[in-house]
């Protein structure tokens, strides 16, 4: 079975399928024919699906696509550019948690939103570690402090950059600085020597972390626990990753404890034009 088919029948030879895939496998057929793959297209498919959701005719299918698993978009349903807008800047980091555990069908239906996001080739490289038990998060926060502890010790730069001091002793006296008491964290992971992974982990990251926020739920990426995960063996260790995988970014996960009223400013953008 040919990876593309096309329905003689709605095609309307627009040139819509070919102009806009990204691999540019699709050319016409001579002779007045309909769009088809080049010779050698079907190894060279990266599977993003761009033909079938372009068509305004619905006459393209891909075998490896199944059109039960294109719903049509819903443009009733898109936000405005305001209610984005608003969106965006209404989104906090958020750093104080309600002790709730989250079920885990909503935490997997975050995820299943984030894998949507924009890889490199469409390689969709990123895993998945969920740390769902708030006393293992405990655990490895315990790890992160020994971390810092060590940095302290040493003397090194990044202990005063990140001022450890403070968290580390924060700690000491049952305060949180480190996962801020959130009852989960979720790891993105991917193959260490795949160029790709870390740029589209971060993406796929922001992405739960948008998707969160849709949902009047807390998060924030936990920069302390991923740094400790690259430097620190023993919660490289506690993470248990596949074997060839590295932690590529950490995000806190839970329900708010406060709601937020007000919309701060940023500082204005420095923009280069040329």
């Amino acid at each position: 079975m040919s990876l593309l088919h096309v329905d003689s029948q709605k095609c309307r030879r627009d040139g819509v399928c070919i102009a806009e895939c990204p691999a540019r496998i699709i050319e016409f057929q001579p002779d007045g024919g309909f769009p088809a793959l080049v010779a050698g297209g079907a190894a060279l498919c990266i599977h993003c699906g761009h033909c079938v959701a372009v068509c305004p005719h619905g006459a393209m299918t891909h075998s490896a696509i199944p059109m039960a698993d294109c719903p049509p978009l819903e443009r009733s349903r898109l936000p405005d550019a305001a209610q984005v807008a608003h969106f965006l800047r209404a989104r906090r980091s958020t750093r104080a948690y309600k002790s709730a555990v989250l079920p885990r069908e909503t935490i997997t239906g975050l995820i299943e939103l984030a894998r949507y996001a924009p890889s490199g080739h469409n390689r969709q490289p990123v895993g998945w570690l969920v740390i769902h038990d708030p006393a293992t998060v405990r655990q490895l926060a315990g790890h992160v402090a020994d971390w810092m502890r060590h940095l302290i010790a040493e003397g090194a730069p990044l202990a005063a950059a990140l001022h450890v001091d403070r968290v580390v002793a924060a700690w000491e006296r049952g305060e949180d600085r480190i996962c801020r008491g959130a009852p989960h964290v979720v790891v993105a992971h991917a193959l260490q020597d795949d160029p790709t992974a870390p740029a589209a982990a971060t993406i796929a990251l922001a992405h739960l972390e948008l998707a969160a926020a849709s949902q009047g739920l807390g998060a924030c990426w936990a920069g302390y626990f991923h740094a400790a995960s690259l430097f620190w063996p023993a919660l490289g260790t506690a993470l248990a990753l596949p074997k060839g995988q590295a932690p590529l970014g950490a995000m806190l996960l839970g329900i708010p404890r406060f709601t937020y009223h007000r919309l701060p400013p940023r500082p204005a953008p420095q923009i280069a034009w040329r």
